[in-house]
């Protein structure tokens, strides 16, 4: 089972950016993640997809931003002193996730994660790579390769 989800062996130890989307709480993996920034002006884009909110300059780079709340298919929210940018590099370009705030970096065993149902918290499973098992609460482990449509791709190109 762990090797369906690339996971190398049941005690593996799992290092995770965790972070809030509406009630639910996500992980990625740590090593994929550059930085965490505060909300910042988000340029908007004509014709871009409706996920993309648009593009950020960090430090002289030019980013685009997905709203993970929209690609999820949740609703709206203002952004707060909360609100997050992770940034990642996904295809071999950075691109910047909003979140509605992000928890704690979290050690888990990799033996509590379990594949993901089909639909989990109204998220797909094409975007998920497992749900962890924590004492209190389930944990959605994305799948950073694919939360990007080639649609999405082609345009931050």
């Amino acid at each position: 089972m762990s090797a369906e989800l690339g996971l190398k062996q049941d005690n593996e130890l799992l290092q995770l950016v965790t972070f809030a989307i509406s009630e639910e709480e996500f992980g990625i993996d740590i090593l994929r993640v550059q930085e965490i920034i505060r909300i910042m002006p988000i340029t908007k884009v004509p014709n871009s997809p409706p996920s993309v909110d648009g593009v950020i300059n960090l430090r002289g780079k030019v980013i685009p931003v997905i709203d993970l709340r929209r690609r999820f298919g949740m609703g709206a929210k203002e952004h707060d002193n909360s609100t997050r940018i992770i940034v990642i590099e996904i295809h071999g370009m950075i691109v910047g996730f909003v979140v509605d705030g992000v928890s704690e970096v979290l050690r888990i065993q990799s033996s509590t994660v379990e594949p993901p149902p089909p639909v989990v918290a109204g998220v797909e499973s094409e975007y998920i790579k497992g749900v962890g098992k924590l004492d209190d609460r389930l944990l959605i482990l994305l799948d950073i390769d694919k939360l990007l449509t080639s649609e999405e791709i082609r345009h931050a190109h």
